[in-house]
């Protein structure tokens, strides 16, 4: 396991990682020093010693990009997933200006390439292992079969529930015995969104603010 790193540390290695992303190479010791305005060379280059001492790079002195970011092999495999605070009540149900960001996935985990995000509110799943705050991945389809965790759409609300049937009606359940089902009537505004396919639970979620200049 790493070591920890210092708030410095943090920082360069930070912005290692989104450099490589944006740019496909690692930055120079030069240019890692006028993004933090740092005017050593040798700063840098002892910054870069304690990542790789601790685990997170592996350098060759002789090149000036030649960091290399440990496991990041596989990060190249990943793919960007939207999340959506709401959905729309007519078609497309997922709109621009409802999208509040994305969070990346190894794409051996997506079952299909239009999948989705969207964050749970409330504890009426808790039965099936979803809570309030945790992230679910949707995979778009209307069909869906008994007993299947599903978001749905009532009017422009959307609910994950466990879908089934009674009587010739649609009840969506909740897992929760504090919870009431829905039992979906005829002319009810309701709608399919598809089925939940993943659960992602942040145990502590880190507001991105701009990263301030280092001090030499």
């Amino acid at each position: 396991m790493p070591d920890t790193l210092s708030a410095v540390e943090q920082k360069v290695y930070h912005y290692l990682l989104d450099f490589l992303t944006a740019h496909t190479y690692q930055p120079s010791v030069r240019e890692i020093g006028k993004r933090f305005r740092i005017k050593s060379t040798k700063t840098v280059s002892e910054l870069l010693h304690a990542l790789e001492r601790k685990g997170y790079i592996e350098r060759d002195p002789s090149r000036s990009r030649g960091v290399r970011l440990l496991g990041f092999e596989g990060s190249r495999r990943t793919q960007p997933i939207p999340f959506y605070g709401k959905i729309a009540a007519g078609d497309p149900i997922l709109l621009p200006e409802h999208r509040k960001g994305y969070i990346t996935v190894d794409r051996r985990f997506l079952p299909s390439e239009d999948v989705f995000w969207l964050k749970i509110q409330g504890e009426s799943m808790i039965g099936r292992g979803i809570f309030d705050g945790d992230y679910v991945m949707i995979q778009p389809s209307t069909e869906v079969e008994e007993g299947m965790i599903i978001a749905a759409r009532l009017g422009e609300e959307a609910t994950v529930k466990t879908y089934t049937h009674r009587d010739g009606h649609v009840v969506l359940m909740p897992a929760n015995p504090d919870e009431h089902e829905i039992i979906v009537k005829e002319g009810d505004n309701f709608a399919i969104i598809g089925k939940v396919c993943g659960v992602f639970r942040p145990f502590q979620e880190v507001q991105q603010h701009e990263e301030l200049a280092l001090a030499e």
